[in-house]
């Protein structure tokens, strides 16, 4: 396989990307992340031929140089959350889109064929459609949302202007090991995990039917790594990267309890600004020209992340 870079790839989702790519035995595999979100112990066991670059995607002129000689860049680098670039939206929008656009620079500028861009199903917004088809007019509710949309527009407008190869993934909640439950900004799912171990209650903001298409973390490489190897004849397009169900937020937590068999009925707060009510992915399109293949329901990734939490928990107790 090739020479390919992770923005981002210390992160949740690049972390199992780059042992997805070290896996399926790429030559070189060059991870760009500046730690901000992302943690080194993400990488840690792994061998092979990996280079780590702690870099920042601000950083023109070092990204650039970190480069040098890849074919294939997966950008998942971003700060991925709906409440912080609510909070902080000048950081938020100088990664999330001035950072993107110093990816696309320096892809042209080294000779890079493809990059594949980890959107979000939050530029759908809140229509009332289901399950979402990358053909309906997008519509976001917050910072974050307009940033990745922004990131589509331009990695379409590098392919049409540069020749750029260019593949753009709306990922729909992706849940998995190694996501962070220590920031008030994480998923929902990681934060589940730990109240279930700790065997207290969670805080759901709504009435809990919130609903999303939950996609283990596994699919998600898989497509990737599809977008990957796929003809020129798939580039330029966006794809839905969910798994086309749907689960309300008091179906995951009633989930975890049948799991562990305990009773926790969980706390209820106020709606959060931003939050789409629900979401659910159309894959069609990506079985058409990615050949889109999702390998786990929801309840085996569920029970796979839970034990990867508890032996993360063991550990620390």
């Amino acid at each position: 396989m090739s020479h390919f870079l992770v923005t981002g790839g210390a992160g949740f989702i690049g972390s199992a990307l780059v042992r997805g790519l070290l896996s399926q035995g790429a030559s070189r595999v060059t991870v760009v992340d500046n730690l901000l979100t992302g943690h080194a112990r993400n990488l840690e066991g792994l061998s092979g031929p990996l280079d780590f670059r702690q870099v920042d995607i601000r950083d023109y002129a070092a990204l650039a140089a970190a480069m040098q000689g890849a074919e294939i860049v997966f950008h998942e680098a971003a700060i991925p959350s709906v409440p912080r670039s609510i909070h902080e939206p000048i950081p938020s929008h100088d990664v999330n889109v001035n950072g993107t656009f110093n990816v696309l620079r320096a892809a042209t500028a080294v000779g890079v064929r493809r990059v594949i861009y980890a959107a979000s199903s939050s530029a759908y917004g809140d229509t009332p459609v289901l399950p979402k088809v990358e053909s309906m007019p997008t519509n976001p509710k917050s910072p974050y949302a307009a940033q990745k949309l922004m990131g589509e527009y331009y990695l379409s407008c590098w392919q049409g202007c540069f020749g750029l190869e260019t593949i753009s993934l709306r990922y729909f909640n992706v849940f998995g090991p190694r996501q962070d439950p220590g920031s008030a900004y994480s998923g929902v799912l990681s934060l589940f995990m730990t109240a279930i171990l700790e065997r207290r209650t969670p805080t759901i903001f709504g009435d809990g039917e919130t609903s999303r298409d939950f996609t283990y973390v596994e699919d998600v490489v898989g497509l990737n790594l599809k977008a990957a190897a796929a003809p020129v004849s798939a580039c330029g397009r966006v794809y839905n990267a969910g798994n086309g169900g749907r689960i309300t937020l008091n179906e995951a937590w009633a989930m975890l309890q049948k799991i562990e068999g305990v009773s926790l009925p969980p706390n209820y707060g106020p709606v959060r600004a931003g939050d789409v009510r629900d979401s659910q992915s159309d894959t069609a399109l990506a079985v058409e020209y990615l050949k889109h293949s999702p390998q786990y329901t929801f309840e085996q990734g569920m029970r796979a992340t839970l034990e990867w939490y508890r032996g993360e928990w063991q550990k620390s107790a």
